[in-house]
C-alpha cells in the first residue's frame, strides 16, 4: 500500500499542506510549481478520505484570506523597497509589487485554501486516520 507521510505537528502539517484530519495526504494534486495545475485540489484525501469542501461555496472565505496574505505580501516589499533602496521612483514600486504579488500568487491561493481548512473548519487531526491499512 501506500507510504504512511504522518507529519508530526500542525505547523509543519500547515506548511507542507496536509490533510487537517490525518495530517498524511495532500491537499493538492501537483506542486505549486506547476503553474499549469497548480490549483488542482484533490475532493477528498487520499489517505483517510476526507472531503475537504465542508460545505458547499466553503472556500469562497479563502478569498478574504488571500486579501490578507497579498495584502501583508504588499506591505512588505513596500517596506523592504522603501527602507532598503532609500525611497525608490513610483514605477519602482508599482512593478516590484506587481511582479511579487505574481510570482507568489500559487502560493497565496493554496495557504489561503489550507488555512480554511485548519484554522476556520471544525476539522481537528484524529490519531485513529495516522495509520495505512
Amino acid at each position: 500500500m501506500s507510504k504512511n507521510n504522518f507529519v508530526a505537528n500542525k505547523g509543519a502539517a500547515m506548511l507542507q499542506c496536509k490533510c487537517p484530519r490525518c495530517q498524511s495526504g495532500n491537499l493538492f494534486v501537483t506542486k505549486a510549481t506547476d503553474l499549469s495545475s497548480f490549483m488542482k485540489m484533490h475532493e477528498t484525501c487520499p489517505i483517510c478520505n476526507l472531503r475537504f469542501e465542508i460545505e458547499p461555496g466553503f472556500f469562497w472565505g479563502a478569498m478574504y484570506v488571500s486579501y490578507a496574505l497579498t495584502t501583508g505580501l504588499m506591505l512588505v516589499t513596500l517596506g523592504i523597497l522603501w527602507l532598503g533602496f532609500h525611497d525608490p521612483e513610483f514605477w519602482i514600486y508599482v512593478v516590484s509589487i506587481i511582479g511579487v504579488v505574481f510570482i507568489t500568487l500559487p502560493w497565496v491561493f493554496r495557504y489561503s485554501r489550507m488555512f480554511m481548512l485548519y484554522l476556520f473548519s471544525p476539522l481537528r487531526f484524529d490519531k485513529n486516520y495516522t495509520k495505512t491499512n
